[in-house]
């Protein structure tokens, strides 16, 4: 399950915020995870609070925000939505695609005392 190592990640990026900005608690987490991005939003949320535990984070809520898989198609040249990586465009059948939005995954803000 890599959500874990994700947020464990995402928890030391949070401890360094905290830090730097000199907060002790964090009461929410916006987190935009696109739909190409291969993760698991309730193994997400299930993570994230085994992670959190005994950190400034614990307790916080986790908003998951999840923009849609976009993709430039080769064959026809149009921008498009797409539910996987492996679909053709919506548009033309084809299957020549370039991934160029929803594969990401980025702490949006958070919110803190």
């Amino acid at each position: 399950m890599h959500e874990m190592s994700l947020c464990e990640g995402m928890l030391r990026i949070i401890e360094d915020q905290a830090r730097l900005h000199d907060f002790s608690r964090v009461r929410s987490v916006r987190l935009e995870i696109g739909a190409l991005a291969a993760v698991d939003p309730e193994a997400m949320r299930f993570c994230f609070d085994a992670v959190t535990r005994g950190s400034v984070a614990e307790g916080a809520r986790l908003d998951l925000l999840v923009p849609p898989g976009t993709a430039w198609c080769h064959h026809c040249g149009q921008t498009v939505e797409i539910a996987g990586r492996q679909d053709p465009c919506p548009l033309c059948d084809g299957f020549r695609l370039e991934v160029t939005g929803g594969a990401g995954m980025r702490i949006v803000d958070l919110e803190v005392d």
